[in-house]
């Protein structure tokens, strides 16, 4: 009879739904150790506009997967999931719960799911897309993918350029369309018994209301320094996966003068508020799919405490 899977919890939610105290109220409650599950945080020197867990936060429990790259290098999911299973293998081995935490949905998918078999990408033909971009705009290039790939260009806004660029690549380099690339799935199930656990607003605007006021604390705290201390430090451009995080191509747009102090906020806050709304939409799809899955209203009195319980429920062997 073979052994039976270890338990990991996952923690998931929209940017400002608190993640990271429930996170840590959980850790002072059990033997677990996190891993962060944040395309951003991934990144060395990128603390402020990433809402980077603080120096004691970090202490008060271990963590990994996060500042491990260069804000120079690009971070796949399927390097997130080689590096976290191979950490989740090492927490289990000190007698420790992985607690993965974060908002990348992405990565909770290709974790659950496995890959898909994409081309990686290439260098020379994301410079050739990044020009005419440059040239012509992002929605020429969203018509051009429409007449490659209708179906995958109806379900992208024509402003949306990382997954434009990427779409772009992957049918000029298959010369298929997206869905036959994303159908030939690498199914490899993990060997581990995921208990996830999400957080939603039950209303919006309070979520809003929160977005808004964390980007201008991150103002207040020195972004506009952090990005100029980044453009000093490193060779980055805003083609770089690290650069189109929320709220660095707001602050570099305005650093070279394209607009004024109002307008870096408006489109800050905008552009976070867009990211927590394509979150929500993948947490819906993962409820539609994943039956283990509980959901929370992150706005409820002791969100703490309840993320706990459920926790400890889940935990219970089956």
């Amino acid at each position: 009879m073979s052994a039976p899977h270890p338990p990991a919890l996952l923690l998931l939610g929209p940017t400002a739904s608190g993640k990271t105290a429930c996170a840590l109220a959980l850790a002072a409650a059990l033997p677990v150790e996190i891993v962060s599950v944040d395309s951003a945080l991934v990144y060395r020197d990128m603390d402020i506009g990433t809402a980077k867990p603080t120096p004691e936060e970090l202490a008060a429990c271990p963590h990994h997967l996060i500042d491990i790259v260069s804000p120079e290098e690009a971070y796949s999911a399927a390097r997130f999931r080689a590096d976290a299973l191979r950490v989740m293998d090492e927490i289990a081995a000190r007698g420790r719960i992985p607690l993965l935490a974060g908002g990348t949905m992405l990565y909770f998918k290709a974790l659950r799911e496995g890959l898909s078999d994409l081309p990686p990408a290439d260098a020379a033909l994301r410079a050739e897309l990044d020009r005419a971009a440059l040239e012509r705009g992002w929605p020429a290039l969203h018509a051009e993918l429409a007449a490659l790939d209708p179906a995958a260009a109806a379900r992208l806004e024509p402003t949306d350029a990382q997954r434009i660029q990427r779409a772009l690549e992957i049918v000029r380099l298959t010369g298929r369309p997206l869905a036959d690339s994303y159908a030939r799935r690498e199914m490899a199930t993990p060997p581990w018994r995921l208990l996830p656990i999400a957080l939603a607003p039950s209303d919006r605007s309070v979520l809003h209301a929160r977005i808004a006021q964390r980007f201008d604390a991150m103002l207040a705290a020195g972004l506009l320094d952090e990005v100029r201390r980044l453009r000093a430090k490193y060779r980055l451009d805003l083609g770089m996966p690290s650069m189109r995080c929320v709220g660095y191509r707001q602050a570099w747009e305005h650093l070279d003068g394209q607009y004024d102090l109002d307008t870096l906020r408006f489109k800050g806050i905008a552009a976070t508020r867009q990211l927590a709304k394509r979150q929500l939409t993948w947490q819906r799809q993962f409820r539609e799919t994943w039956p283990e899955l509980v959901e929370i209203d992150c706005l409820a009195p002791n969100l703490a405490g309840t993320v706990l319980a459920t926790a400890r429920r889940l935990l219970e062997p089956n």
